[in-house]
């Protein structure tokens, strides 16, 4: 027999504890079945005549004690991490306490408290460039780092300035207003030159990014989406995956611009196993493939140089055309590393051409 405490019953008086004998609680069981037995025959007549029966109502979360455990059951882990667990410490600082230390005290070693902290402020650099002349006339001067540029802003500052204009979405006066509360001795037209010139080293470390991103990767997933760049519509091209993504805005979404971007900022045009296969599988001509295969293996830097090279073939043809040139980039994405699907026998490098 059941001793557990029934749930109260509509209709049926609670019954104090003291006075629930046995014979008590086995008949508020047999009316609570009873009850049960009712509403579901009534639920059951409700459906049959195309009525909704009553529905389940679960109790509120407020009622009973919510501090209650099931037994049995260990409590869970939060899973907290510690917070600075995992930074990296700049600087440690010693404290004692503020009261003195009576005699024979023994020292329990050290409670961390660590804050983190920003540091922003003008750090101005002096380079003395030595100066001599040899004996022959010729002067010698010192050579500034590699990073300064040639300008009088350092990599720091011109990082932090291009962060602050394209991401954070800084004007140029509320930028320039910034920087001279920070003693920084900078006029409007040198902020908008280091803002839209002189920005080949980070074009480059862009570039590195993406051929790093094709040698090491499987896969890229590759989409062009609309967009508007310096007041005209083009299309913002985005090469990558789960480990890195790489975006350009052009003006075209043809294969021609992809295998463009795929070069990773070469402009090499090369006539390979790779290039002849591509041409080959997409039915070039056999004369003018037998004239591409007798040049290969070759390679042209600029697009220039390119044309000269297809008007001296005689390939005038629109298609003929771009598909030489997709296969001379396709060329120079194999050479760079990257290394395609073939997707069929023509593909197969060693494979006859005509």
């Amino acid at each position: 027999m059941s001793t557990e405490t029934p749930r109260k019953l509509p209709g049926i008086p609670d019954i104090p504890a003291d006075q629930r004998t046995p014979a008590v609680v086995q008949l508020l069981e047999l009316c609570h079945r009873q009850q049960e037995q009712i509403q579901a025959l009534r639920d059951e007549v409700a459906r049959l005549k195309g009525q909704k029966p009553k529905p389940v109502i679960k109790p509120s979360a407020l009622e009973g004690d919510r501090t209650e455990k099931k037994q049995g059951q260990a409590p869970k882990p939060h899973g907290k991490r510690h917070k600075t667990a995992e930074l990296e410490i700049h600087e440690s600082v010693k404290r004692q306490p503020a009261e003195t230390i009576p005699p024979n005290s023994r020292f329990k070693g050290y409670q961390d408290f660590v804050v983190q902290e920003l540091r922003i402020g003008v750090h101005n650099t002096r380079y003395r460039l030595e100066r001599w002349v040899t004996p022959e006339g010729e002067s010698l001067i010192g050579q500034l780092p590699a990073e300064i540029g040639g300008v009088h802003f350092g990599p720091q500052l011109r990082a932090f300035i291009l962060y602050q204009y394209h991401h954070a979405h800084v004007t140029q006066p509320l930028l320039l207003e910034q920087l001279r509360e920070w003693q920084i001795d900078l006029s409007a037209g040198q902020l908008s030159a280091l803002i839209t010139d002189g920005h080949s080293e980070f074009h480059r470390e862009k570039d590195a990014l993406l051929q790093a991103g094709l040698q090491r990767s499987r896969y890229v997933h590759v989409d062009d989406t609309g967009a508007r760049h310096r007041g005209k519509n083009g299309y913002c091209t985005h090469i990558g995956n789960e480990r890195f993504a790489w975006f350009a805005s052009t003006d075209s979404k043809s294969r021609i611009n992809f295998l463009e971007l795929l070069r990773a900022g070469h402009d090499a045009y090369t006539l390979n196993q790779a290039a002849l296969a591509y041409l080959a599988e997409h039915k070039l001509p056999c004369a003018q493939l037998q004239a591409l295969t007798a040049l290969a293996p070759a390679v042209w830097t600029g697009q220039t140089a390119w044309q000269a090279v297809l008007a001296q073939q005689a390939i005038t043809d629109p298609r003929h055309v771009r598909l030489v040139t997709e296969g001379a980039l396709l060329g120079t994405v194999v050479a760079r590393g990257v290394a395609p699907i073939w997707r069929s026998s023509a593909m197969t490098p060693g494979s006859s051409m005509c």
